[in-house]
């Protein structure tokens, strides 16, 4: 048996180590891609992730000296993820990558291509709790207003602007759902949006008047002088008729933040600011967890830590007793 590799066995820079030929080879990660993505359903985004965690244990693995597939065992499996946490990668970025081992293996094992699975054993670090950005419900409001008061002038791309907000603050969503949304997935007299999450999930939203009111707007006033022959059924669209794409939202979402003068956001802190405020508002959890798309309670419980830590922030300055 060889001794299982350590750090020093790491190739240099093993932060970004750069794919080599080794156990885990292209056919390999293609095949499960395949199943990560047909049979698992999960997004194109965690797909090349995966990837790209398995292509570096690959070269990890090579380093060491381990060109098979079944020479990489527990001690391997440990030693690299030992000299990730040795170079300061993320708690996040180690859970991950310990994820994409286990169910690597797991599949491999599944399907005859290993004997032993050798990440059954493997424990990886839990990404450490960080309090999600959250906006006040004042600063939330004034940032809206801001859009609200932009699109005064007519501008089309102002009124797509105050939708998308408005929308996105409304329903919880995810920045790349609202991007996606088209036409028909709005029903204005229901005030309901369908929205597509992970792994091609799809929900149905409530939103409020506010968002209503901001979204006739624009598919009265604003989308109709945008529309061009590729617009195609795009709830959202850019300058030139195309669907508005997730970097253009962003950049709305700071433009109007350093405009309202409140702390500058990206959409996802709309998400996060409009979890926390459902839940302060008296919302149970699991409704919360519906409306964000989470696929267990555990993701959306972290909100709760946010509701507390305000709470207790708010009683160590008022109380006098603290």
């Amino acid at each position: 048996m060889q001794p299982a590799p350590t750090a020093a066995d790491a190739p240099r820079d093993v932060a970004g180590a750069a794919p080599a030929t080794g156990p885990v080879d292209a056919q390999l990660l293609a095949q499960f891609a395949v199943h990560l993505s047909a049979q698992r359903g999960l997004s194109a985004h965690t797909v090349r992730a995966y990837a790209g965690d398995l292509e570096h244990l690959s070269a990890f693995a090579a380093a060491a000296g381990r060109r098979a597939l079944d020479e990489i065992d527990l001690g391997v499996l440990r030693a690299w993820l030992a000299a990730m946490a040795a170079e300061s990668l993320s708690r996040a970025t180690l859970a991950r990558r310990g994820a994409a081992a286990r169910t690597f293996f797991a599949w491999a094992q599944r399907t005859g291509r290993l004997a032993v699975d050798p990440a059954l054993r493997l424990a990886s670090a839990r990404a450490s709790l960080t309090l999600p950005t959250v906006l006040g419900v004042e600063a939330a409001a004034q940032l809206l207003d801001v859009a609200r008061t932009r699109a005064d002038d007519d501008d089309p791309i102002h009124l797509r602007d105050w939708a998308a907000l408005e929308l996105l603050y409304a329903t919880g969503a995810r920045v790349g759902e609202i991007a996606g949304a088209d036409v028909d997935d709005v029903d204005l007299d229901q005030r309901l949006i369908r929205l597509v999450g992970k792994g091609d999930k799809e929900r149905m939203v409530p939103f409020g008047v506010p968002a209503a009111r901001a979204t006739t707007q624009w598919l009265d006033r604003g989308r109709p002088r945008l529309v061009v022959a590729g617009s195609g059924p795009a709830l959202l669209l850019g300058r030139r008729g195309h669907r508005a794409d997730q970097r253009q939202l962003r950049e709305v979402s700071h433009q109007v933040a350093a405009l309202a003068g409140v702390d500058d956001v990206a959409p996802h802190a709309l998400r996060h600011s409009a979890a926390t405020h459902l839940l302060a508002g008296g919302s149970d959890l699991r409704s919360v967890q519906e409306v964000l798309g989470h696929a267990t309670l555990a993701t959306t419980q972290r909100y709760t830590h946010v509701s507390a830590e305000r709470l207790r922030t708010s009683f160590q300055q008022a109380h006098p007793r603290a």
